[in-house]
Formats: C-alpha cells, sequence, structure tokens
C-alpha cells in the first residue's frame, strides 16, 4: 500500500512538472528572419524566437542567449562562444550577437531561455543555426570561368565540370557559387539545392549575390566530380520591350568555391579556374521570355560523376571580374511549389489540342512521355481562351512562351525546363505525338521560397475567390523582385506596383527577405540626384525615372515594413535613399510645388463613355505628384523620429508644411472643391491628409457623391485604389467601401472573378462583357497591384491590425468592421510573435468574435456596436473578468486592452 501511494504521488509529481513545462517554451528560432540559414554575412546577426505559454497576458521579463561552434556541446552547456547573461527585457525579435568577432565559413549553434511575468523559467530552447559566408572579399580563392569565346546570340547552354579526390572523414562541405547568368550545379550527379534561377537578379555589376550550400551528404570518399550548367537569364538573355540582349555582359561565367573540413581540422578548396572542363549539352536554348529548346539525343548522361569520359572536353577559360560586388545571398529564391494535374483536355474549335490545368500559374510544365528518337512535342503557354474558345497568346507580345522536347527514343523520358518560366494556364500541345495522355503532365508552380503567413476567408464565397487571386497574383510576380507580370516581353520591377500592394503582401507571406533584398537594389539604382527608375533593377535608363507614386518606393517600402515587422535596420539602411528621393522632388520644385517632369499619375484608371456626359476620371498628374511629395516627405519625417535624427526631423516637419500650403493654394478652391473632382483626387488627399480638418467632412462627401453617381463603381487606377476604402473606413462611410467592395460589374473587383478569373488583372475589363478583349499591347490576366484591396479587407474588414506605436504586432489592433451583409469574416496572421486571429461572425442576431494575442504581445480590441450591450467572454461577463484593461465606449463601439491568449466575445448586436 506504502509503494501504491508513493507511486501516485510521484505520477501527480510528474503531471505537474509537465503542466508547468507545458506553460512556458521557446520555439521558432530566427537568424536574420530565417531557420538554420546559409551563408549569412551580417557582422553581428539578429536572433529571434517566439513564446509558448498556456497562460493569459504572458510577457517576456529575461532572456539568455548562447552560442556554441559545436552542437552537443553547446547544449551541455560547453563550448560557449558567447554568453548573453540573464538580460531583464522583453525583447523577443531581432536581438544582436554580442560575441566576438564572427569567422568566414563557419557554424555557429545558438539557443535561448526566458522567464515571463508569471515567475516560469522556459527550458533551453533546442538548438538553431546560422552559417557564415565569405564575409571579406579576399577569402574568395576561386577564379570567374567561362567558354573560349563569348556567345551574344541564345545558343547552347555550356556545362562544365571538375574532378577531385576527397580524403578523410569529411566533418562538413559548403559549396559558395554565383554566375553571370543562370546556374544550376551538381555534385556526384546530384542537383544541388531547391534554388530556381540562382543567383537571381539584381544590377550585377553593383550587387551580385552568391549562395551557400550545404554539400556534406554528397560528398564520398576517393574521387568525386562537381559540375554546372548556365544559362541566359537576366544577365544576357531577352529583357524589357524591344528585344535587346545582352544588357548585363555577353559571356556567360560562374565562380565557384568548395571548402571541405575534415574531422581531423584539415581544409581542402576546390576552386573554378583553368583546369575545368567545359561542353555543350542537350539545352539548345533557354530564355526567360521565350521558353526552351532540349535536345535528349545530346544528353551527356552521367556527366556529373567522377567517372565520366571528358576527354574530347574542352580546357575553362579563366576570366577577370570582380569580386568586390559579391554579396551573400539574403532574399529566398524561387523554389518549385504547388503542381497542377489537367483539368481537362480541349480541342478548341481550330481543332487544336489544349491543356488546361485550372489555375493562371507561373512556373513550368513537367512531363513523362515515351516516344520515338528525333520525334518532338511543342508546349506554347497562354493565360487565357479567347471569345471562340481558342487558345490566345496575342497579349504577350514578343514573348513566345514555347518549350520544344526532342525525344532520344527508347523508354519513358522525363522533362522540365531550367533556365525559363512562363505565365499560364492553357497550353497548346503540338509536334509529332499522336494522342495526348493527359495524366503524363504536371503543371508546377515556382516563385520565391516564402512562407505563408496569413489566411483570409468569409461568408462571401465570391470574396474568398478574390483573395485566392490576390495570392496568386502575389506568387506568380514575386520571382527575386516583384515583377508587374509574369508572361509578355516585360516582367520588370515596377516600383509603383510594388509599393501599393506591400501591404497585402506582408499579410499574405513572409516577404520580409524578399523586400530587404530588393530595396538594396533600388537604392542600388537610384539615381546620383536622389531619382528613383521606373523599374528595379533598371533597365530601362536614366531617363526613365522620377514618377511620383513610383520613385515613392524609396520611403513607402521602407516604412510599411518597418511597420509590418518593427525592423528598425531597414530604416537605418535605405534612409539615404528614402532622403534622396525627397531631396530629388524638392529639387524639382518652385515654391514647394512640385509641378514637373513626367508622371505616369493613376495608372490605368477608369474611363467612362464621354459620349454621354463628356466626364472623365482623369485625376491631375501634378496635384497626385504633390501629395505623393508630402506623403513621402511625411515618412521621412517618422523615419527621422525613429532614428533619432532630431535635426533631419525638424528640418523636413518644416518642408511637409510647406508643401501643404502650397498643395492647397494651387489645388483647392476656397469653397473646399478641388481642381480635379475625381474620385483619386479626394482619396490622396484626404488619406496624406492634405486638407485641413475644417475641410474633410465635405472632402468625403464630394468623394461618396462621386462614387454614387458611377453608381457604386470606383474610377481609381494603380495610385487611387489602394486608399479608396481605408479613406472610407476612416471618415465613417465604411458602407460605401463594402458597396465597392461587392459590386460585381465594371469596373469593380469582383468583376474579374464573375467572368473566371484565378488571378488579378493588369485592366479593370481585360475581358469585356461580350468576352472580347481589351488591347493586346497591354492586357496582363496576371497583375497584381488592384490585389491591393487585400490590406483593407484584413485590416479593416477582418480588423486584424499593428498599432504603430508598437510596430511588428508587438501591440496587436483588433477592430473589425462588419457590413455589406456579410456574416462571417477571419483573418489570421503569423506574426514574428507567434498566431494573430481575429474571426468575427453574426450568427442569431449575437456578434461572436474569437481574439488570438500571441505571448508577448498585447492587443487593443474594439468592439463595433458593442457600447450598450451586455458583453461576454469565455461566457462570463466581460467586467466580471480580471486582467483586461480599462473599458471604454467610444461611439457605439467598446474598447479595451488584453493581453496575450485566446478570447471568446459575444454580445447581441445591432447593425
Amino acid at each position: 500500500m506504502r509503494n501504491y501511494h508513493i507511486g501516485i504521488v510521484l505520477f501527480c509529481t510528474i503531471l505537474n512538472l509537465s503542466a508547468v513545462a507545458q506553460q512556458l517554451s521557446v520555439n521558432g528560432l530566427r537568424t536574420e528572419y530565417r531557420s538554420n540559414p546559409m551563408g549569412i554575412d551580417a557582422a553581428e546577426p539578429r536572433l529571434s524566437w517566439k513564446i509558448i505559454s498556456s497562460r493569459r497576458n504572458t510577457m517576456q521579463t529575461a532572456y539568455q542567449i548562447r552560442v556554441g561552434t559545436d552542437s552537443a556541446g553547446l547544449s551541455a552547456g560547453k563550448a560557449v562562444v558567447w554568453d548573453s547573461g540573464n538580460q531583464k527585457s522583453d525583447a523577443s525579435v531581432f536581438v544582436r550577437y554580442g560575441g566576438a568577432l564572427l569567422k568566414s565559413g563557419t557554424r555557429y549553434f545558438w539557443q535561448v531561455r526566458i522567464k515571463d511575468n508569471h515567475g516560469n523559467s522556459a527550458a533551453w530552447s533546442t538548438v538553431n543555426s546560422w552559417h557564415t559566408g565569405l564575409l571579406r572579399p579576399a577569402e574568395w580563392t576561386a577564379q570567374w570561368i567561362s567558354t573560349s569565346s563569348a556567345d551574344t546570340v541564345a545558343g547552347p547552354s555550356p556545362i562544365f565540370r571538375k574532378v577531385f579526390a576527397s580524403e578523410g572523414k569529411v566533418k562538413s562541405a559548403v559549396l559558395y557559387i554565383t554566375a553571370h547568368g543562370l546556374y544550376e550545379a551538381q555534385l556526384n550527379g546530384k542537383r544541388i539545392g531547391n534554388d530556381h534561377l540562382a543567383p537571381g537578379w539584381t544590377s550585377y555589376h553593383k550587387r551580385l549575390l552568391y549562395q551557400s550550400y550545404e554539400v556534406t551528404s554528397l560528398l564520398k570518399e576517393g574521387q568525386n566530380a562537381i559540375g554546372f550548367t548556365l544559362g541566359d537569364g537576366w544577365y544576357r538573355g531577352y529583357l524589357a520591350f524591344d528585344r535587346r540582349r545582352d544588357f548585363y555582359g555577353k559571356r556567360l561565367s560562374a565562380l565557384v568555391q568548395l571548402v571541405i573540413e575534415y574531422t581531423n581540422g584539415t581544409k581542402k578548396t576546390v576552386n573554378s579556374d583553368g583546369s575545368w572542363k567545359y561542353n555543350t549539352g542537350p539545352i539548345l536554348r533557354s530564355d526567360l521570355y521565350n521558353g526552351e529548346i532540349y535536345d535528349a539525343r545530346l544528353e551527356k548522361g552521367d556527366w556529373a560523376t567522377a567517372n565520366y569520359n571528358d576527354t574530347n572536353w574542352k580546357n575553362a577559360t579563366t576570366i577577370q571580374a570582380d569580386k568586390e560586388v559579391l554579396e551573400s545571398s539574403i532574399s529566398p529564391l524561387a523554389t518549385k511549389h504547388e503542381q497542377f494535374s489537367v483539368l481537362k483536355v480541349i480541342t478548341t474549335p481550330k481543332g487544336e489540342t489544349v491543356l488546361d490545368f485550372g489555375q493562371n500559374l507561373v512556373g513550368w510544365v513537367s512531363f513523362k512521355l515515351s516516344a520515338k528518337a528525333g520525334s518532338y512535342i511543342q508546349l506554347e503557354h497562354g493565360e487565357v481562351l479567347d471569345k471562340a474558345g481558342n487558345f490566345y497568346d496575342a497579349n504577350l507580345r514578343h514573348a513566345k512562351q514555347h518549350v520544344k522536347y526532342i525525344f532520344k527514343g527508347g523508354g519513358l523520358e522525363s522533362y522540365e525546363p531550367h533556365f525559363t518560366y512562363q505565365g499560364f494556364r492553357y497550353v497548346k500541345i503540338t509536334g509529332d505525338l499522336a494522342k495526348i495522355d493527359p495524366s503524363s503532365f504536371k503543371a508546377i508552380a515556382v516563385y520565391s521560397n516564402m512562407d505563408p503567413t496569413g489566411t483570409f476567408n468569409t461568408s462571401n464565397p465570391l470574396l474568398n475567390q478574390l483573395q485566392h487571386n490576390i495570392q496568386w497574383g502575389q506568387k506568380g510576380n514575386f520571382m527575386d523582385v516583384p515583377t508587374d507580370c509574369p508572361q509578355r516581353d516585360e516582367r520588370l520591377g515596377w516600383t509603383g506596383d510594388a509599393q501599393v500592394f506591400f501591404r497585402t503582401a506582408a499579410f499574405n507571406m513572409d516577404v520580409a527577405g524578399f523586400f530587404t533584398k530588393w530595396m538594396k537594389d533600388v537604392a542600388s539604382d537610384q539615381l546620383s540626384n536622389g531619382s528613383i527608375p521606373f523599374v528595379i533593377p533598371n533597365v530601362l535608363g536614366s531617363n526613365d525615372a522620377g514618377s511620383t507614386g513610383w520613385g515613392d518606393v524609396a520611403t513607402i517600402i521602407p516604412w510599411n515594413m518597418y511597420i509590418a515587422y518593427g525592423d528598425k535596420e531597414i530604416l537605418a539602411t535605405q534612409y539615404p535613399s528614402m532622403k534622396g528621393w525627397v531631396d530629388f522632388m524638392t529639387s524639382k520644385s518652385k515654391d514647394d510645388l512640385w509641378n514637373t517632369g513626367f508622371h505616369f499619375g493613376d495608372w490605368l484608371f477608369y474611363r467612362p463613355n464621354d459620349d454621354n456626359d463628356g466626364r472623365s476620371a482623369i485625376t491631375d498628374k501634378y496635384l497626385i505628384a504633390q501629395a505623393f511629395y508630402a506623403h513621402s516627405t511625411q515618412l521621412l519625417v517618422n523615419t527621422a523620429r525613429v532614428l533619432g535624427k532630431k535635426s533631419e526631423e525638424e528640418k523636413y516637419t518644416e518642408l511637409l508644411d510647406r508643401i501643404k500650403k502650397a498643395f492647397l493654394k494651387e489645388y483647392i478652391t476656397p469653397n473646399g472643391r478641388m481642381v480635379s473632382g475625381s474620385q483619386t483626387a479626394y482619396v490622396l488627399a484626404l488619406n496624406f491628409d492634405m486638407l485641413p480638418e475644417n475641410l474633410r467632412p465635405q472632402a468625403v462627401d464630394f468623394l461618396v457623391r462621386n462614387i454614387e453617381s458611377y453608381g457604386n463603381h470606383l474610377t481609381t487606377g494603380f495610385l487611387g485604389t489602394p486608399y479608396l476604402c481605408h479613406v472610407l473606413s476612416r471618415f465613417g462611410r465604411t458602407d460605401v467601401a463594402y458597396r465597392l467592395l461587392l459590386q460585381e460589374t465594371y469596373p469593380s473587383w469582383l468583376y474579374p472573378v464573375k467572368m473566371g478569373a484565378t488571378t488579378i488583372w493588369e485592366r479593370w475589363d481585360g475581358i469585356k462583357q461580350d468576352g472580347s478583349f481589351q488591347t493586346t499591347d497591354m492586357n496582363s490576366f496576371n497583375h497584381y497591384a488592384y490585389g491591393a484591396i487585400g490590406d483593407w479587407m484584413y485590416r479593416v474588414m477582418a480588423g486584424l491590425d499593428t498599432d504603430e506605436s508598437a510596430p511588428g504586432y508587438k501591440k496587436i489592433t483588433v477592430a473589425p468592421q462588419p457590413g455589406g451583409n456579410i456574416s462571417h469574416a477571419a483573418a489570421e496572421l503569423e506574426t514574428l510573435y507567434g498566431l494573430a486571429v481575429s474571426d468575427w461572425k453574426i450568427e442569431n442576431g449575437f456578434f461572436k468574435l474569437k481574439v488570438v494575442i500571441p505571448a508577448n504581445a498585447s492587443g487593443q480590441i474594439r468592439l463595433p456596436g458593442a457600447a450598450n450591450a451586455s458583453v461576454t467572454e469565455g461566457g462570463i461577463a466581460l467586467n466580471a473578468i480580471k486582467g483586461f484593461g480599462k473599458i471604454v465606449t467610444s461611439g457605439k463601439d467598446m474598447e479595451f486592452s488584453v493581453g496575450s491568449g485566446t478570447y471568446q466575445f459575444e454580445y447581441p448586436i445591432k447593425l
């Protein structure tokens, strides 16, 4: 009996210890936004973690980090190279490494433990790591290698190889690699990494990224072989509209450095040099715009293995190229994601065979087929079918998007393209195959490898499809740079498109690394006078720069990255670029009025039939310029304040006051009307606080009357659309915002949805109501800019937002604004602190709201229509629950603060 009682006590003790352990733990470790990253070149990497707690109102009160170079030793508290000691702080994101100077090519392991405000201590976390790249240019001992002569035409892709010996037991092996062009690398016949279109796209003469790959598992004792294939890519392939090639150079080349560390402490480095051999293989042509020609009869077998006979191969040529521009890759490269089977096989009215994959996507088609040697299959890619149901690709302009495969014969052959990608839903099949088996084909989505972070859904199926289209527009156009479109002869990093979409993008996916990289490109290509090119990387020239709403990418994205992620470093890094853009606008202004130069204006705004009443939704381009001039100056003021630049904060605050006064004098009548009476004019004036408070109510009235005069349709273009619903909600007209959002006829967000769109269109009426198309010169069916409405749906409709006083979702705002006969809306976002949720529904006359605030964050809740209601949380009257902040009423709403935890609010509502 005594043993029985002892057993019971031990069992209960274990249960209690387990409960304590479950109350507080740490996971989600990240170094510079990434888990176990390779090639970090930051001198003091920033470390972040997430806190898991089963208790409400949990805040971190202290942390301790330890770093070492041996995982097992670190876990045992040994071989520690830095110990932060016990730091009394609630910081759990962007905590800087503070130890000794980091060494190149070294893996560092780290873990963290914390304490919370309830007196709990978490155990040490699991061990995470980061690996440093080559931190100094002199550490690159490899040589650039190329073929013996430059090829200025689209020709075969060269392949290179090198045999080397590995002597001894390998502790680690890391490959550092980059190229002028695109590369695919192999070690002993195995592909290295999952990245595609590497090393990505930058202004190569200013910044060239290299990648670092852990390849230890691919090495074997004795003879090994390393090899790579090169493609034209952005470096020397076709770019932009006028069929130009060789923008960055005419010669493909690569730089390869394999560092092997043995368990006995010795190292061996295998460098690219003149001893490498090269040949050409089966890729006869591969171009980003025009597709690929692949002749399987020319395959070289196991050419990247040690036993391959390369006697007839030529020696590589070493060339001189700058290593000072090399930087470690910080952004996610393109990888393969979703796969789609053929939805149906179509025989068109023209008698052509077309595969329908059911989704407009970006990537390529893979297949497994058999055919006799010398026969071929050609895949032609298009986004839509025409009015008659025939394959359509006229909107691609000069881009071909053709993939041709020539069979070697002898059995089943597998293929997918290498240095190209296509934007498509439909694929026309031509060639020698008599019969097509649809199960032999797969469409593979390819885009930058960003983790999904946000979800959004409602009770309205059309809005859910709109959200789907927004997400797929982002996936298709985030291909190392944020492109305008992924299919025609353009695919450029248009700055205006990117800035209007950023907040939406940051909800859908983790875009921190993606935009950190691209904003460095913006600063790199910024002109000496501070002007920002229309596209980044700039392949259009120095004259194609300086347009309002496009150049403002220099201020808008860094500030919004700070708001979305709480990252002050992006502000510090981009501050000179931000300041340069504002100073450029100032230099072009007279009496504080910017009314010079070329501007795109409110691009692709709705143009009604002027035969009816002689009006059009044209907004004065200089009015727009002045509004964005003020906005960028305001963001620069905000940034100077965050960075502690007091004198510059005061300087630009004074400038901002003068800009707004000049705006009022030039564009506002004494009675408060604007010289442009368009929706965009009023939206920008209201959104950027260009009007004194006494003129704002009538400006809102003018805006609403304008919307109603168009039958509750929007008339805005690229620059007005992102702010339209936000302005209406801010000034108490969420009802009108819902009318616009739920409008199903042209022009509206849901018109393309009703027309069968699976992505966002470039034009409001890319396909007209009669089935005909807009102009072939500019009619993309995968263009994310108008998807910026997602930001309003997440932050206002679902009500999930971050407080700018504690950015990065350290303080979370939950303030849903229901309307439009929507009975349910939910947004979930994986923040740097953990999952945040705002999920509301109206059911049987009750408003029910689920809120999740992650540990180490707090929330501010605003319950719509709850001012005089009996509110419960978890079935208990709100005023009977401890732990909430002071409950106050604001109009019809109720507000209060909460700590972390999951909450279920419910109350009767009349809306």
